[in-house]
């Protein structure tokens, strides 16, 4: 859950992580968006955040994506009765769960970040037999086979990637997300997937769509799509070309929160943006 923040703040921004991963992947932004006078909240959803104590107890795997989403529409409404805007951003799976929150309530949500969203399992990176996946989705594999992380774990930037490799080795969790993404995680996201696919035309509010050109995890073609079919009438695509998919930590983190500090100054007259190096 969010800290608690003072009443009274005009805008505050929830920042959603990707599955199975902690609020460090979204710190970066967060803490930008911090300076510029925002107040942001980064909540731990129970069985889809994976800190270091989540990590021996698989409980956190069975849970449905409908449970993720009923946290975060928890967490917008105590939100929304503290600050009369809410901006609503996600990683991966987290911009998904953005999304299916902005078609549900409308232009109660003041703007949508989309960053690295997913909509295709389709990125240079994915192995060759995913394809084979969905066969364990309705057998009991589902609750027993994890997918394991590799390299590069959507990270271009050797530093970062080999103290994420470090962390995932040593404590099975980093600041990227789980060692291990058990299926039936998998599979919920597939379920989410689909029905934010039937969703899109819903969504009114302005959006930042954020992507890498280089994704390991998801081509162009999901934010090609979120952008086509959305029906925001503000609305903004940037293409990145030196991150894979964890752009929140990859070499163009600090561009990623310059974008969305001047999206977010020209769609809600918000504080001013200050214009951040690109270079990491």
């Amino acid at each position: 859950m969010p800290h608690p923040l003072p009443p009274g703040d005009d805008t505050a921004v929830l920042l959603l992580h990707g599955l199975y991963s902690n609020p460090n992947e979204m710190s970066p932004l967060g803490k930008e968006l911090e300076k510029a006078g925002y107040r942001v909240a980064i909540p731990h959803l129970q069985g889809y955040t994976v800190c270091a104590e989540d990590v021996l107890d698989r409980r956190f795997a069975r849970s449905p994506w409908e449970d993720w989403y009923a946290q975060v529409e928890t967490v917008f409404d105590e939100l929304r009765q503290q600050h009369r805007r809410v901006v609503v951003g996600g990683l991966c799976i987290g911009a998904d769960l953005a999304l299916h929150l902005a078609a549900q309530r409308g232009l109660q949500v003041a703007a949508v970040l989309a960053l690295a969203t997913t909509l295709y399992y389709d990125g240079w990176g994915i192995p060759w037999y995913s394809f084979l996946l969905p066969l364990g989705y309705y057998t009991p594999l589902r609750h027993i086979y994890t997918y394991r992380e590799r390299a590069p774990f959507g990270l271009k930037n050797p530093r970062v990637r080999a103290r994420v490799e470090r962390d995932m080795r040593e404590r099975e969790v980093s600041a990227a997300g789980a060692s291990e993404l058990p299926l039936n995680g998998i599979y919920q996201a597939q379920r989410l997937i689909g029905s934010i696919k039937k969703e899109l035309p819903q969504v009114v509010s302005p959006t930042l769509v954020i992507h890498s050109r280089e994704d390991d995890v998801a081509s162009l073609r999901s934010p090609e799509q979120v952008y086509r079919r959305i029906s925001a009438e503000r609305r903004r695509k940037v293409v990145l070309d030196d991150s894979y998919h964890i752009i929140t930590l990859d070499n163009e983190r600090r561009r990623v929160s310059g974008e969305a500090l001047d999206f977010l100054a020209q769609v809600l007259g918000a504080p001013a943006a200050v214009r951040l190096p690109r270079a990491a």
